[in-house]
Protein backbone atom coordinates (compact mmCIF):
# COMPACT_ATOMS: atom_id res chain seq x y z
CA UNK A 1 0.00 0.00 0.00
CA UNK A 2 1.09 3.49 -1.11
CA UNK A 3 0.40 6.63 1.45
CA UNK A 4 -0.53 9.17 -0.81
CA UNK A 5 -0.01 13.22 0.26
CA UNK A 6 -1.78 15.64 -1.82
CA UNK A 7 -0.51 19.32 -1.81
CA UNK A 8 -0.78 22.27 -3.47
CA UNK A 9 2.64 23.40 -4.74
CA UNK A 10 1.60 26.57 -5.58
CA UNK A 11 -0.59 27.95 -2.77
CA UNK A 12 -0.86 31.25 -1.99
CA UNK A 13 -2.14 30.07 1.55
CA UNK A 14 1.21 30.64 4.40
CA UNK A 15 -0.42 28.07 6.30
CA UNK A 16 -1.21 25.88 3.82
CA UNK A 17 2.11 25.71 3.27
CA UNK A 18 3.76 24.95 6.16
CA UNK A 19 1.27 22.25 7.27
CA UNK A 20 2.21 20.52 3.93
CA UNK A 21 6.28 20.63 4.81
CA UNK A 22 5.44 19.75 8.44
CA UNK A 23 3.57 16.70 7.06
CA UNK A 24 6.60 16.04 4.52
CA UNK A 25 9.11 16.41 7.29
CA UNK A 26 7.79 14.44 9.93
CA UNK A 27 7.03 11.08 7.77
CA UNK A 28 10.69 11.89 6.61
CA UNK A 29 11.48 12.10 9.76
CA UNK A 30 9.73 8.26 10.49
CA UNK A 31 10.99 6.73 7.72
CA UNK A 32 7.22 6.47 6.32
CA UNK A 33 7.51 5.92 2.35
CA UNK A 34 4.92 8.63 0.52
CA UNK A 35 3.88 9.42 -2.18
CA UNK A 36 3.59 13.27 -3.31
CA UNK A 37 0.47 14.39 -5.75
CA UNK A 38 0.86 18.06 -6.38
CA UNK A 39 -2.62 18.92 -7.43
CA UNK A 40 -1.53 22.65 -9.25
CA UNK A 41 0.69 20.19 -11.89
CA UNK A 42 -0.42 19.91 -15.17
CA UNK A 43 -2.37 16.86 -15.76
CA UNK A 44 -3.56 16.49 -12.31
CA UNK A 45 -7.25 17.65 -12.64
CA UNK A 46 -8.64 14.03 -11.51
CA UNK A 47 -6.14 13.70 -8.51
CA UNK A 48 -7.43 16.86 -7.53
CA UNK A 49 -11.47 16.02 -8.54
CA UNK A 50 -10.69 12.65 -6.43
CA UNK A 51 -8.62 14.53 -3.70
CA UNK A 52 -11.91 17.38 -2.82
CA UNK A 53 -14.69 14.48 -3.88
CA UNK A 54 -13.06 11.95 -0.83
CA UNK A 55 -11.86 14.64 1.97
CA UNK A 56 -14.06 13.95 4.23
CA UNK A 57 -12.29 16.84 6.83
CA UNK A 58 -11.97 20.49 4.66
CA UNK A 59 -8.70 21.59 5.90
CA UNK A 60 -10.03 24.34 7.67
CA UNK A 61 -7.31 27.59 8.35
CA UNK A 62 -7.50 30.32 10.56
CA UNK A 63 -7.99 32.38 7.24
CA UNK A 64 -10.35 29.81 5.93
CA UNK A 65 -12.23 27.88 8.07
CA UNK A 66 -15.00 26.79 5.97
CA UNK A 67 -13.15 26.20 2.74
CA UNK A 68 -15.68 25.19 0.01
CA UNK A 69 -13.25 22.03 -0.77
CA UNK A 70 -10.75 20.16 1.13
CA UNK A 71 -7.13 22.26 1.21
CA UNK A 72 -3.79 20.26 0.79
CA UNK A 73 -2.66 18.65 2.81
CA UNK A 74 -4.57 15.39 2.35
CA UNK A 75 -3.29 11.98 3.26
CA UNK A 76 -4.55 8.80 1.77
CA UNK A 77 -3.42 5.28 2.07
CA UNK A 78 -4.13 4.11 -1.73
CA UNK A 79 -7.96 5.31 -2.19
CA UNK A 80 -8.85 4.84 1.55
CA UNK A 81 -9.12 8.62 3.26
CA UNK A 82 -7.02 9.22 6.47
CA UNK A 83 -7.25 13.02 6.94
CA UNK A 84 -6.59 16.24 6.82
CA UNK A 85 -3.13 18.07 8.41
CA UNK A 86 -5.08 18.46 11.82
CA UNK A 87 -6.12 14.88 12.39
CA UNK A 88 -2.40 13.69 11.13
CA UNK A 89 -0.59 16.59 13.30
CA UNK A 90 -3.29 14.93 16.16
CA UNK A 91 -2.20 11.10 15.72
CA UNK A 92 1.51 12.40 16.04
CA UNK A 93 1.20 14.44 19.01
CA UNK A 94 -0.73 10.98 20.75
CA UNK A 95 2.01 8.44 18.83
CA UNK A 96 -0.51 7.01 16.99
CA UNK A 97 0.41 8.14 13.31
CA UNK A 98 0.95 4.83 12.00
CA UNK A 99 -2.57 3.24 12.82
CA UNK A 100 -3.74 6.69 11.44
CA UNK A 101 -2.21 6.24 7.96
CA UNK A 102 -2.97 2.80 8.19
CA UNK A 103 0.52 1.66 7.72
CA UNK A 104 2.04 -1.51 9.43
CA UNK A 105 4.52 -0.70 11.75
CA UNK A 106 7.06 -3.62 10.95
CA UNK A 107 7.22 -1.70 7.17
CA UNK A 108 8.64 1.48 9.28
CA UNK A 109 10.64 -0.48 11.14
CA UNK A 110 11.76 -2.66 8.51
CA UNK A 111 13.09 0.86 6.71
CA UNK A 112 14.49 2.15 9.77
CA UNK A 113 16.38 -1.45 10.75
CA UNK A 114 17.96 -1.26 7.11
CA UNK A 115 19.09 2.10 6.88
CA UNK A 116 20.87 1.14 10.14
CA UNK A 117 22.20 -1.56 9.12
CA UNK A 118 23.46 0.23 5.71
CA UNK A 119 25.05 2.95 8.17
CA UNK A 120 27.02 0.81 10.29
CA UNK A 121 28.30 -1.12 7.37
CA UNK A 122 29.55 2.22 5.92
CA UNK A 123 30.99 3.18 9.63
CA UNK A 124 32.69 -0.46 9.70
CA UNK A 125 34.24 0.02 6.04
CA UNK A 126 35.32 3.38 6.96
CA UNK A 127 37.30 1.80 10.23
CA UNK A 128 38.71 -0.87 8.16
CA UNK A 129 40.07 1.80 5.76
CA UNK A 130 41.79 3.54 8.47
CA UNK A 131 43.69 0.22 9.01
CA UNK A 132 42.19 -1.05 12.69
CA UNK A 133 40.22 -3.88 11.57
CA UNK A 134 36.67 -2.54 12.24
CA UNK A 135 37.62 -1.55 15.60
CA UNK A 136 37.37 2.22 17.19
CA UNK A 137 40.49 2.89 19.30
CA UNK A 138 41.29 5.32 20.47
CA UNK A 139 45.05 6.98 19.90
CA UNK A 140 47.34 5.38 21.52
CA UNK A 141 50.57 7.87 22.87
CA UNK A 142 53.31 6.23 24.74
CA UNK A 143 56.03 8.46 26.17
CA UNK A 144 59.41 7.55 24.67
CA UNK A 145 61.56 5.64 26.66
CA UNK A 146 64.16 8.49 28.28
CA UNK A 147 67.15 5.86 28.78
CA UNK A 148 67.30 5.92 24.80
CA UNK A 149 67.72 8.98 23.57
CA UNK A 150 67.68 7.81 19.89
CA UNK A 151 64.38 6.24 20.40
CA UNK A 152 61.90 8.17 18.21
CA UNK A 153 59.04 10.33 19.53
CA UNK A 154 55.50 8.58 19.15
CA UNK A 155 53.41 10.44 15.90
CA UNK A 156 50.54 12.59 17.34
Amino acid sequence: MVLKVYISGMSGNKEVKKRQQRVLMILDSKNIQYEVIDITEPGRESDKEFMQNKSTSNGATVSDPDPRHALPPQLFNEENYCGDYDAFDLANEIDTLEQFLKVASADITAVSNAQIELKQENGEAKHEANGNGGENKENECTEPNKDDENSEKPEV
